[in-house]
């Protein structure tokens, strides 16, 4: 149903999760991420409100560790949830369900954790985390669309996915990358990392403009060329 992972990017302090599923809209759910704090997936048969909550364990002091503890000891239904989270330290925790679908599996090393469910073997993980830390001078975005492209690889689901997206938080309220495929027949994760290659030319127009509008570059369309 779902493969994600989640990482931390040391030199910048960027948070991020890139997740791609058989189900439509994945992104729409399951990522979660915050400026400082951390980034979190909940997924299999999947309760949204349980990524914020993460969240707001890590930024009340609590490690990755202790706020999943936070969050599965005081919900209901935790058994059909597969969590995962990284906190703005690079510590990561993850928490699998009874109840988790298929086969599933979880990797972990420094400044990242990759989870899945409904995978095609439980070598697909690993090989997120191991793409991951491969590339460590390349953008956290590009870093977590390779990994997630390596899990595809590797086998990914027992089906074909369709949708893939991709979230990084850096500094400000809202994410610096918030990217999705809601749909594909073919390749979301593909089109995803097409579509990260053309937004990163324009990223940070983007933060002028919410910053400081008097130094922003035109926009590029009729009128503002």
């Amino acid at each position: 149903m779902t493969f994600s992972i989640s990482g931390f990017c040391e030199k910048t302090g960027m948070v991020g999760v890139a997740i791609t599923s058989s189900s439509i809209c994945v992104a729409s759910r399951c990522p979660w991420v915050r400026a400082g704090v951390g980034a979190a997936s909940t997924q299999n048969i999947t309760d949204p409100s349980l990524g914020n909550l993460m969240l707001d364990y890590i930024a009340q002091g609590s490690s990755a560790e202790q706020a999943l503890d936070s969050v599965i000891n005081r919900r209901d239904f935790i058994d059909y949830r597969q969590l995962a989270l990284v906190d703005n330290q690079g510590r990561s925790a993850s928490f699998t369900g009874l109840e988790t679908l298929g086969t599933n599996a979880v990797a972990q090393a420094d400044g990242c954790i990759a989870a899945g469910n409904l995978l095609i073997n439980t070598k697909v993980p690993q090989a997120m985390v191991d793409n991951f830390v491969q590339h460590p001078n390349l953008h956290l975005a590009e870093r977590l669309l390779l990994a997630l492209q390596a899990g595809l690889d590797a086998g990914g689901e027992e089906g074909s996915v369709h949708s893939a997206g991709i979230k990084v938080a850096h500094e400000h309220p809202w994410p610096l990358v918030d990217l999705r495929v809601d749909w594909a027949d073919d390749d979301p994760i593909e089109q995803l990392l097409a579509l990260w290659r053309d937004y990163k030319i324009q990223m940070m127009d983007y933060n002028i403009r919410a910053i400081d509008p008097r130094s922003a570059p035109s926009y590029g369309v009729a009128g503002d060329l």
